[in-house]
């Protein structure tokens, strides 16, 4: 309206009408705001290439929440689609948090494409500041203060007019949500929660209220980071560390989200080390040190289903299509091997499931590769998009009963077996069929227990690098306000073990009642700690007979052992090798249980098993049971098959990050290992040691009061060597 322009727009998503989306096939407005799921579906109708012919401008936003994902893998499909319909099309990328900015560039055009990178004069100004608490705890625990701060987050509040309270998960986001109204009812009306598992009803009102200046805060965790401009926040609150600097300039970009307008971050810490983390994040940013976004390549589940899509249409001359598809940066490696193999997959559904006709989806006519069957068409635009979920999995006894729910990435790294605390009760898993996990109370542990915890952020390795930075003890902490205020934290883990400089890593070897803890602190990240646990877990069994439970956060790794484990440097330099990582990485994890999961999401993708009609969905259980006997079939009767090869791969580089690991290997062996027994938990190894409890039931005693003794137990044990150094002062006056 501003621009006088005759133009029409509109949306096209998942929650656009059935009316407006007919309407919009038979016209296209003047432009159309969409996701790279409609753009798939809408490259699958017959006239496409009609109307597609004149599009002028595509325009992708927030480019790097697509780069590195499957979504951006479908989008470059996509892109290479309109660009062949219309040569002249012209791209752009936006993005404001990204390292790799000339790679996502790349990624975007594709092979044959060169660009431009335009870059504002004015670097814009993002203040990040901390909510310092008044007491700061010794030996601090995941979660611990959160909540405790309320007070102080409400005054920030009524300092501003509208504000964006960001929470890392959606429970967290509720909870803040309830103790806000709890506290402060008279905010009822000029209060709103915002994240995925709410309706879109709920979010619109929640938006609506935002860009009318009607609400005062709104709770929500990263559904409200990107796409939408909110032009009356001018506050931004992050409950927790954001644990990537690209996270948190994202988020603060939400206030003052105009030109020549400075955002500000208010963060609020959980725990005492996550000031260090805030400290680090704005030490990181001032560096422009921004996480990089990976690009993925070769996902043939992506480009079997794309290739489908593109059969639905007017259809596709094989040789003329792998040229296109080459063209994206996804696929600019294919090889003629890969490419006849998906050809073969959706023609004839591979070698092993040749002889269901539901499989051979596409076929050839007039030189063409089409669909003509309208129950695959339809089944096949009801599932396109590579959107996919973890789930929670049964855990059932084995003569029957249900014991309750666990986090289905937990059971997928445990082999027959293993032992795992549960309900009060140590468990050995049985078996795994389909989405139960079946179990018996464990007789004895004779193999490893990792303890993994699915679905919680890590620390990026730029945040992580930053912390180390922050941690060196020459670093001057009065010059930090956050580090000044954990100096005593920092002091008592210098007294009783050692702070570990940038060129070493620390090991701590504690022993208390419930046995012997080996900690180590690399300061990698949580996911890469709980494949070295796993790794060094498996490593250090090849040497010793052991049985080890394992806890990781985003500083270190617990193992913990009732024997005691002989240990020097000679030993840990041999357990931290890089060398034959990917074997013994693969031996110390149920690798084929953790591909077949894999698989799972795969096979969705790829069109194997169809997740049923609207309102006749099925269940996960379902699906899991589909891909299982798919995966099992392929790998029985086509063990070659390119699906089966990515499900490991992706396992490997997602799921256990092994190229971030196989660098923090290598960091390790460049650094002196520092070996140290404390004769007590250190306020490093105490959030450790709380994480691992945290997942048993001690009698009737609940977590926190066996936390709280604990914490009880070592402050004493302060306030004795103060003691003791107050006498050594005396006594060195007298004489």
């Amino acid at each position: 309206d501003a621009l006088n322009l005759r133009w029409t727009v509109e949306r096209r998503t998942g929650d656009t009408s059935a009316a407006q989306r007919a309407r919009q096939k038979k016209k296209f407005p003047s432009a159309l705001i969409t996701t790279p799921e409609s753009l798939s579906l809408l490259l699958s109708y017959k006239d496409i290439e009609t109307k597609f012919r004149h599009l002028r401008c595509v325009v992708v936003d927030e480019w790097h929440e697509l780069l590195g994902s499957k979504r951006g893998v479908q989008l470059e499909l996509c892109m290479a689609r309109l660009r062949s319909i219309n040569p002249g099309v012209r791209t752009w990328g936006m993005s404001a948090t990204v390292g790799n900015v000339a790679q996502a560039m790349d990624v975007l055009l594709g092979v044959k494409h060169s660009g431009r990178l335009i870059k504002a004069q004015q670097d814009k100004q993002i203040h990040v500041r901390s909510l310092v608490p008044e007491n700061v705890e010794r030996f601090p625990w995941g979660g611990h203060l959160g909540i405790k701060l309320l007070p102080e987050v409400i005054n920030a509040i009524e300092s501003a007019n509208t504000t964006l309270l960001f929470a890392n998960t959606r429970s967290q986001a509720e909870l803040w949500y309830e103790a806000l109204v709890k506290n402060r009812p008279d905010w009822l009306e000029l209060l709103a929660i915002h994240h995925g598992s709410l309706s879109r009803d709920i979010r619109d009102s929640a938006e609506e209220g935002l860009r009318l200046g009607k609400l005062r805060c709104v709770v929500c965790t990263s559904s409200l980071d990107l796409g939408v401009d909110f032009s009356p926040v001018d506050q931004v609150i992050q409950v927790g560390s954001p644990k990537g600097v690209a996270r948190l300039l994202q988020r603060a970009g939400r206030s003052g989200h105009r030109p020549g307008a400075d955002s500000a971050v208010l963060c609020v810490p959980t725990h005492a080390f996550e000031l260090v983390e805030i400290a680090a994040a704005r030490m990181a940013k001032q560096q422009g040190r921004i996480e990089q976004r990976k690009p993925l390549s070769n996902c043939l589940d992506v480009l079997a289903q794309h290739c489908v899509t593109l059969a639905l249409g007017s259809g596709f001359e094989p040789d003329a299509l792998r040229r296109e598809v080459q063209t994206s940066f996804a696929f600019k490696d294919l090889t003629d091997n890969e490419w006849q193999w998906v050809m073969d997959f959706i023609t004839r559904g591979g070698d092993a499931l040749q002889h269901y006709p539901q499989y051979q989806k596409v076929v050839v006519k007039d030189g063409l590769h089409k669909v003509d069957d309208r129950r695959i068409a339809q089944q096949h635009r009801m599932s396109i998009g590579t959107i996919t979920s973890d789930s929670a999995m049964q855990v059932k006894w084995l003569k029957g009963g249900r014991v309750g729910t666990i986090e289905e990435s937990f059971i997928a790294k445990l082999s027959p077996g293993d032992c795992f605390l549960f309900n009060g009760k140590v468990l050995s898993l049985v078996r795994v069929r389909d989405m139960t996990a079946y179990v018996k109370v464990a007789t004895k542990k004779s193999r490893i227990v990792p303890r993994w915890q699915g679905g919680r952020m890590p620390l990026s390795s730029e945040l992580a690098e930053s912390v180390r930075a922050m941690l060196n003890p020459k670093l001057n902490s009065a010059d930090v306000e956050e580090l000044a205020k954990i100096t005593e934290l920092l002091l008592i883990q210098q007294q009783w073990s050692h702070l570990p400089g940038p060129d070493e890593m620390l090991v701590e070897y504690i022993k208390t009642r419930e046995g012997h803890h080996l900690y180590c602190y690399p300061f990698a990240g949580r996911l890469v700690h709980e494949g070295l646990a796993a790794l060094l877990a498996w490593r250090l069994t090849r040497v010793v007979p052991a049985t080890f439970t394992t806890s990781a956060n985003d500083y270190g790794f617990e193992l913990l052992s009732r024997t005691p484990i002989a240990l020097d440097e000679e030993i840990l330099r041999c357990v931290f090798s890089a060398q034959e990582l990917t074997q013994d990485l693969l031996a110390s994890i149920n690798e084929s249980e953790l591909a077949r999961r894999q698989f799972r999401d795969i096979a969705r993708v790829a069109g194997l098993v169809f997740q049923g009609y609207p309102g006749r969905g099925k269940s996960t259980r379902q699906i899991q049971a589909s891909s299982g006997l798919i995966y099992d079939v392929l790998k029985k009767y086509d063990a070659d098959n390119l699906l089966l090869d990515q499900s490991l791969r992706e396992v490997l580089e997602q799921q256990i990050e092994q190229q971030r690991l196989f660098q923090s290997l290598k960091t390790i062996s460049e650094q002196s290992i520092v070996l140290r027994q404390p004769e007590r938990l250190t306020p490093l190894a105490f959030p450790l040691w709380a994480e691992r409890l945290r997942g048993q039931i001690i009698s009737s005693e609940k977590w926190q009061d066996r936390v709280q003794r604990m914490v009880d137990q070592l402050e004493r044990a302060v306030v004795k060597d103060k003691q003791k150094a107050e006498q050594g002062s005396k006594k060195s006056v007298v004489c």
